[in-house]
Order: structure tokens, then sequence, then C-alpha cells
């Protein structure tokens, strides 16, 4: 074979086209921001566009008053700017905007910021050039990611500050990273993919960075996250039911109709269905048994335990799973809302023939969700924390061994060390309950009197799920070892089709426990397959 049809031989396959006409749904949306799909704008969008661009260039031709545009910026808005300093006007802002600091955006959340920047210039609002549109379209179908500090906003009039440094990589001032490179000077990889640094004109500086694009990418990507955490626990907790014989009483669906939350329907439906196969359960009913004599003692008081109910941690699962649910559910709503806005302002509308200031930038609504979010992550790690403190508890696990070490007791410590780690991230976690929706402080010499602060609720609950998944992962590498015990000691029944292939995706890359050995590395390998990966 020769180097050429090498080459040939190992190319990519192409990546599907996602064609944006209306509203994106958000995996959709995570399928671009993570660079597995390619960004398409149907005809209609682009005419759009350049509608909303014909409505702003008309402003500025005569000299209508424009935020940002024939102004100043925030508290200086009271000072005309003419048209011929626009360029350096838009320019300025996005230098004294780039004040960012800290650890960047990771890379499906940097390019969720420019993809969302990107979705609400095409709603037709925002008067960006449809030039500085294709360019972001260019540079997300060529896998590029600004570098975008990820502090620095209040997120009040937007996102300003994270989409100031997005604004300088499109400008050939800042820095683009992709999969397989590091950071590098934004003039040499626009060159790469075919393009020239953007100069800003009109109101494109403004269009890029005044609105909630950052904490909504960060929110879309934690939506899509949550779903899978919440997944994980009900697969979690089928196991954890099938390794302690529990009762399905608890989970017959009746309570859902009777407490007909959405999610706690839900709940009831999902966890019968992981553990309809599964014969360690028992499926009887304690009502159905007619009591005898000989339960009884000669003061009519029971002499015996004539039942038993499970503990909280099983009984009440679908409830505590239901609630998480529906506040993910309540999240992944305000989201979608938020990705398909025009988030800006000033906006250009067909009713009004001049410009229409306001606040959509203002980020309440996804501050608010995240917040939420953020109580449902650290319930969900207390739900997985409690059921692994009693699979490892010989008091409380039925049988099996102290901390599931199958040798030498003392010799060997098992899941000893691990449990410690998990309550650990959970008493961590919970320090970030206090909610960042309610810090407002004013800034920008008290324009910005009262600020949302959700790029920064956005940001906590991101890194709770971190921990969560982290949490989920100890619990299941335990479960998966309780499986192995219960197997090797012959205690029959078996289990489930799905508890064995719960099973099988943590055995694909964590080996038994026979002997004690580091598990750090195999509890972040398994953390971040349960956070990127769906289960199949």
């Amino acid at each position: 074979m020769t180097a050429h049809s090498a080459r040939r031989a190992a190319a990519p396959a192409p990546k599907p086209e996602i064609v944006i006409n209306g509203l994106l749904s958000l995996s959709d949306f995570a399928e671009i921001a993570e660079g597995r799909a390619r960004v398409v704008l149907a005809p209609e969008i682009e005419r759009t566009i350049a509608v909303a661009f014909g409505r702003l260039a008309r402003c500025v031709e005569e000299r209508r008053l424009v935020y940002g545009v024939t102004t100043g910026f925030g508290p200086l808005a009271n000072h005309w700017v003419d048209a011929r300093h626009i360029e350096e006007l838009q320019r300025n802002l996005i230098y004294h905007l780039a004040t960012g600091v800290g650890a960047r955006l990771p890379y499906a959340e940097a390019r969720g910021l420019m993809l969302a920047r990107l979705l609400s210039m095409v709603q037709g609002y925002s008067g960006a050039a449809p030039e500085l549109v294709a360019l972001m379209q260019a540079c997300l179908n060529a896998g590029l990611a600004p570098v975008v500090p990820e502090k620095g906003t209040v997120g009040a009039s937007g996102d300003l500050t994270p989409c100031a440094h997005m604004a300088l990589a499109l400008m050939g001032e800042g820095q683009f990273f992709d999969r397989d490179h590091p950071a590098r000077d934004s003039r040499v990889v626009l060159a790469e993919v075919g393009a020239a640094p953007y100069r800003l004109d009109n109101r494109d500086g403004l269009a890029l960075v005044n609105g909630v694009s950052a904490m909504a990418a960060i929110a879309a990507r934690s939506q899509v996250r949550s779903i899978r955490a919440l997944e994980t626990a009900f697969r979690l907790t089928s196991v954890h039911a099938e390794i302690f014989r529990a009762r399905a009483e608890a989970w017959s669906s009746a309570f859902g109709a009777a407490r007909p939350h959405k999610g706690q329907i839900a709940a009831h439906a999902r966890l019968n269905d992981l553990i309809a196969l599964a014969p360690r359960v028992d499926f009887s009913r304690a009502a159905t048994r007619r009591l005898g004599a000989e339960d009884f003692g000669a003061d009519g008081v029971s002499a015996r335990p004539i039942a038993h109910q499970d503990p909280y941690t099983l009984r009440c699962a679908p409830q505590i799973l239901g609630a998480c649910h529906d506040m993910i559910d309540v999240h992944g709503g305000i989201v979608a809302t938020e990705i398909n806005a025009a988030t800006d302002n000033p906006i250009f509308t067909e009713d009004e023939p001049f410009a229409l200031h306001g606040g959509n930038f203002y980020g309440q609504h996804i501050a608010f969700a995240s917040d939420a979010l953020a109580l449902a992550a650290i319930k969900l790690a207390i739900l997985s924390e409690r059921q692994l403190a009693r699979v490892v508890d010989p008091v409380l696990n039925q049988g099996l061994p102290p901390f599931l070490q199958p040798n030498f007791t003392g010799l060997h410590s098992g899941f000893m060390g691990a449990q410690v780690t998990a309550s650990a991230l959970v008493a961590e976690m919970r320090t970030g309950a206090i909610p960042a929706s309610i810090q407002s402080i004013p800034t920008n010499g008290n324009n910005q009197d009262v600020v949302s602060m959700g790029t920064i609720a956005a940001r906590k609950t991101r890194n709770l799920l971190d921990d969560l998944f982290r949490v989920q992962a100890i619990q299941a590498l335990a479960c998966a070892q309780a499986i192995d015990l219960v197997a090797r000691d012959g205690a029959a029944p078996g289990f489930s089709p799905a508890a064995l292939k719960f099973h099988t995706r943590i055995r694909a890359s964590s080996a038994f426990l026979a002997a004690d050995r580091p598990l750090s590395g195999e509890i972040e390998a398994l953390a971040q397959s349960l956070s990127a990966e769906d289960w199949t």
C-alpha cells in the first residue's frame, strides 16, 4: 500500500449534517458541540439573517439611536458615537471585555458557546452580518473550539466576558484548539481552514457577546449528562434490589397512579422494567398472606416477624428518582427554550421600524434551573452513597464479606477506602447546595445593579455532576463485586439480564477485586465513561 493510499484509508468518515431550520433539539445541540456533526443553515434561515442585518444597516444609515452601535456601552450609553467609528467601537468592546480568568471551558462547552451564539443570531433579531454567521459555522464544522476562560461573568448583560474571548478567536487575536491539537494562535488556525480573521463592523461585536451563550452551553451539556446520571441511578438501584432480594411491592405502578407526578410514574415504570426478569426479587404481596395461629403468641401479639419492608434506599427509590426526573425535565425545558431564543439587546423586529431596547440578555432562567438541577445531582449522589454503605457493611449486607473483600479479612480491606472517598465526595457536593442564582452583586458602575449569576450556577452544577458520576462509579464497582461474590458462593437464583448487562459494562474496564489494589484510576475512568456514554 502506498503512503497516499494509506492516508486515504485512514480518512475519517464524513460527519452527519444537522440542518438548522427553526428549533434545534438539545440532543442535536450536543452532537454539534461534541464535534460529532456538522452545521447546515437552511436557505430560509440565511434569508432571515440577511433581513435582520438589513434592518440594522438602515438604522445606522438613518443615524438612529442604537445601543452599542451609535452609542457607548453600559453606563456610557448616553454618549453618541458617530458611524465612522463603528468598527473601532466594536473592536474596543471586545478588548475591554476580554478579562476572563481561570481554567478554560472544556471542548464541548466552548464549542457550545459558539453554537449558542450562532443560534441566537439566526433567530432574525440580532442584526449580525451574514459573513460573521458563516465564519462561526465554518469554525464549528472544522471542529474548532475557542479558548475561553470560564470565570469573569455575572450573567446579567449576557455572558460578556467569555463571549469576548470567543470573539477574539474569530478576530485572529485569540486562540483555537481542537481534539487533536493544543491551543494555538487563532490567526494561524483560521488560515489552515481557509478563513481570514474577521473584522467587526456594525453590531458584530455586540451580537457576539450580548447573550447568555456560555451558561446555555454549559447547561445544555449538563442536561445530557444528568439524563445519563439518572439512568445510571435506575440501573444501580435495580441491581441493588437484586443483590438484597428486595420486595417489588413498593415499586408497584399503583403508587405512581395514586400520586401522579410525571417523574414518579416514569420511575415506577423504569424500575419495574429493569427487574422484570429478576429471579432474586420478591414479587409477592405481603397483604395476600393469611396469618395463622403460629404467627401469634398467647397475648395475641406477633411472635415472629411476619413480613419485611426494605429500607428507604429501595422502598422510596421511585419517589426519589421520580423527583429527580422532574427536576431534570424542568431544567431541560428551560435550556431548550434558551438555546432557541434571541438573547440580544437591542433586537430588530418586523413590527418595529427601529431598534427595540430591553433585557433579553438576562440569565435568570438558567440560573434558577441550574440551581434546581444541582439539588437533584446532590440527591442522586446521596442515594448512591447510602446504597453503597449497605452493600459494604457486614451488619447490613446479608452475608456478603466486609467491604466486599473476598479473601483474608483484615489483610485485605476491599472497598473500605473507596467508601470513604464516596462519603467525602457527597460531603463536598453538599457545599454546592448554596444557590448561585441569588448571589447578586451590583457592578458595571451600578448599571448592572441586579445580576443573575447564571454562568456560576451552571458551572457549579456541571462540577457537581462530575462528582456524582464518581460516586456512582464507586457504587457500580461495588455492585459488580457483589454480583461476582454471590455467583462465586453459588447463591441461587442468579441475576437478571439487566443486571448481567450492567456487570458486563463494569467489567469491561475493571476486573474483580481479588486483592487490594489502587482503585483511583478505575473510578475516574468509569466515571468518565458513565458521563460520556449512554447505556445501550
